[in-house]
């Protein structure tokens, strides 16, 4: 029978038991706890058909724009119209003073009737010399006379006929019309001033009821569009069209553009083709000279990966995203970028079909770190 310890062996004992809970209680005191997950926003990204657009800046054009200068000279007398109305061919716009006008009319009808009466006297002068020149009453010479004569009162006839309709026409001037229908622009003369023939800018008139839209674009851009385009007119009828306008605020105009012009030559000088459309602006909302935004859908990618621009970082010229592995863990990724589409990024490579890529949360990841996954706002 073992002896019971003696009181000594039992202090021992005791402080030996709380030497070691002591070691134990520090020793889990000073361990590092598993780190907390991260809660992020992702999105699985599948590959699917898009069709990348490219814009180019545009600028508007009057389909037919008149520069309304006078074909006579004189003082403006009047201006029939408001700047920025709409008119009519043929509707009454300016009037320069007609008196000197109508005094040259009158003085070139005087003179057509002086000559009327000269060759009514040169023709029976002529009469009674080839009377008498066949009984040998006057001389050959006189009788030549007589018919150069009335030969040249013929001219003078023709002349001052011309002179007449000239006259005619100068008065006519003066009475400027609009030659087409539109909008009148701002008057560069008021009522008073003076205008010379020819030179004279009053106003411009433009026909704005449809417009073009000029745009250039790149030479290494020409035959993916020409691809495209040629198969344009044999859409269907619910086929988009290529061609989208966006205007300075950023809406898109609602009417349809439709191609108008392919320049046949490239501008050596820039390296690029000038494009011209055509669209309705029954709204009038697009003015000549407006700067636009022509948007124009070339490329086409089957199996496209497309993330939003903000999960892209972006280190020393080198792209990378944030992926979720399949632990669970954050870690990064570098890929190569292509084509933008409004918010979205095409991923060249680097990703995948399936990969989890960390669209919110970044700045709180690093590579290894634990993450919890939220799906990514619709919006993204």
């Amino acid at each position: 029978m073992p002896c019971p310890p003696t009181d000594g062996r039992r202090i021992l004992r005791i402080t030996l038991f709380a030497a070691m809970a002591a070691m134990s209680y520090g020793c889990s005191k000073n361990a590092t706890p598993a780190p907390a997950a991260v809660e992020v926003a992702a999105i699985t990204v599948m590959p699917h058909a898009m069709v990348f657009p490219e814009d180019y800046v545009g600028q508007t054009e009057a389909i037919n724009a008149v520069e309304i200068r006078p074909r006579v000279g004189g003082m403006l007398e009047k201006r029939v119209p408001i700047e920025g109305e709409q008119v009519k061919a043929g509707q009454l716009l300016f009037i320069i003073d007609r008196q000197p006008y109508i005094a040259a009319l009158a003085q070139a009808k005087a003179a057509l009737a002086q000559n009327e009466a000269a060759l009514a006297q040169s023709q029976r002068d002529l009469e009674r010399a080839k009377s008498l020149s066949e009984i040998d009453a006057v001389s050959q010479q006189e009788l030549d006379a007589a018919v150069a004569k009335n030969q040249a009162n013929l001219a003078s006839i023709d002349a001052a006929k011309a002179a007449v309709r000239t006259a005619d026409l100068n008065l006519g001037y003066a009475v400027i019309t609009s030659p087409i229908d539109g909008v009148m622009g701002r008057a560069l003369l008021r009522q008073g001033g003076m205008v010379t023939a020819n030179s004279t800018l009053l106003t411009t008139i433009y026909a704005t009821d449809r417009m073009f839209v000029n745009f250039s674009v790149s030479e290494q851009r020409l035959l993916t569009m020409q691809r495209r385009l040629g198969r344009a007119p044999n859409q269907d009828a619910k086929s988009p069209p290529p061609f989208r306008i966006f205007l300075a605020d950023g809406s898109e105009y609602p009417e349809a553009p439709r191609l108008n012009f392919i320049d046949p030559a490239v501008d050596t000088r820039t390296g690029t083709l000038a494009l011209r459309l055509e669209v309705d602006n029954p709204r009038q909302l697009l003015h000549a000279g407006q700067f636009a935004r022509v948007q124009v859908s070339a490329q086409q990618d089957a199996n496209a990966i497309m993330v939003p621009q903000r999960a892209v970082q972006d280190l020393q010229g080198k792209n990378y995203v944030w992926i979720v592995d399949a632990a669970g863990h954050a870690q990064q990724r570098d890929v190569q970028m292509g084509l933008r589409s409004g918010t979205d990024w095409q991923v060249q490579s680097g990703l995948k079909a399936r990969d989890v890529v960390i669209v919110d949360g970044i700045q709180h990841v690093k590579a290894g770190t634990p993450v919890r996954v939220a799906p990514a706002p619709a919006d993204i």
